[in-house]
């Protein structure tokens, strides 16, 4: 199945890459479950290995599911799995996140039309490629998204919240929202990153404080329920989240508590903008009730603190954002402001199909 490598340093470690040892392929994985006190990368040398990874949280993000639904392709064609079994399942692994399903299709697209016995390495190929334009991808909405932030005229030095984790571990580059974070901090704008813990598995203060740190960012971690207060002392220029699928009509899915920080900025008249790739946007998804939002085991949140015996929990993964509280949409083609249907179409169109 898998594989758990050590490795050791404070050198960047990628999100996923794939290698080619005599025994055969394999898609490595920094497996993020064990982040932040362990760097520890699990090898998938087979489907149900990746799917299991893709499962437990130890790939997440949408941008990177996409990359590891497009590999997966490439690993079951190498290892002589019936591909379109292994494209249902991997696009299947998660059912919120649209980039996932996305990488799965147009990788299985390049495996179809290749000659005979060319399949895996047009998968191999496309998955690559689908790999560069995510890297492309985070570079450009990094430049749109502060761009943006100054044509909102905050003032000097940003203070941003945000919430779960969107850096290089959801990305083939920097990330989504904490990529235009780490582009001003660069630039000399960040006075200071809020950080939501982001419960229950607490992607803010495993993920995204390492990655802070790691960048060197002046960044402070809170729990969730104290935005509030931030917002109340003044203390927040503006919210950047990412996404895990965006309908039709702009409405946004990402980690749960993420729509009560919309109200909550709404409510202060704080800028709350998603950055995410157009791949994220879903047009055949066509409002944020259409959204399917996935249901996490009870015990994610039973296990954070000792419940009684029984306890039932409510552990919906996502919340959905309608888009007349978001600010803007910040993608790599542009930014749509106001979000409506039309504006964040004219920003969404791209050569390939879904």
């Amino acid at each position: 199945m898998g594989d758990h490598l050590t490795k050791s340093g404070h050198g960047t470690v990628p999100a996923l890459r794939w290698e080619e040892p005599p025994d055969g392929p394999v898609l490595v994985l920094l497996d993020q479950t064990r982040l932040p006190h362990e760097e520890v990368e699990l090898a998938c040398t087979d489907v149900p290995a990746l799917v299991l990874a893709i499962r437990t949280l130890a790939v997440r993000g949408a941008p990177v599911l996409g990359l590891a639904g497009a590999y997966g392709i490439a690993l079951a064609a190498a290892r002589g799995y019936d591909v379109d079994d292994a494209a249902g399942v991997l696009a299947h692994a998660r059912p919120t996140a649209v980039n996932l399903g996305y990488g799965v299709r147009r990788a299985l697209a390049a495996f179809r039309s290749a000659g005979p016995g060319q399949g895996a390495a047009a998968a191999l190929a496309e998955a690559r490629r689908l790999h560069a334009e995510d890297a492309a991808a985070s570079a450009a909405m990094a430049a749109h998204g502060v761009r943006l932030l100054a044509e909102l005229a905050l003032g000097g030095g940003y203070r941003i919240l945000t919430h779960c984790n969107t850096g290089a571990l959801v990305s083939g580059g920097e990330g989504t929202a904490l990529g235009v974070v780490l582009a001003a901090h660069r630039a000399g704008e960040l006075r200071r990153l809020w950080v939501d813990e982001t419960r229950p598995l607490l992607q803010g203060a495993r993920l995204t404080a390492w990655e802070a740190a790691r960048a060197g960012m002046p960044y402070t971690l809170l729990a969730d329920s104290a935005a509030g207060s931030l917002f109340t002392a003044g203390e927040v220029d503006a919210v950047l989240i990412g996404a895990d699928r965006i309908a039709a009509d702009g409405s946004t899915a990402n980690k749960v508590g993420s729509y009560p920080l919309a109200v909550l900025a709404r409510y202060h008249h704080v800028p709350f903008v998603v950055v995410a790739p157009t791949t994220t946007v879903d047009p055949a998804t066509p409002d944020g009730a259409a959204i399917e939002v996935e249901q996490r085991p009870g015990s994610e949140v039973t296990d954070l603190a000792p419940s009684p015996l029984g306890t039932q929990a409510y552990n919906p993964a996502f919340d959905v954002t309608p888009p007349e509280l978001i600010t803007a949409i910040v993608t790599e083609n542009g930014v749509a402001s106001p979000v409506t249907a039309e504006s964040l179409a004219a920003v969404c169109v791209r050569k390939d199909a879904r």
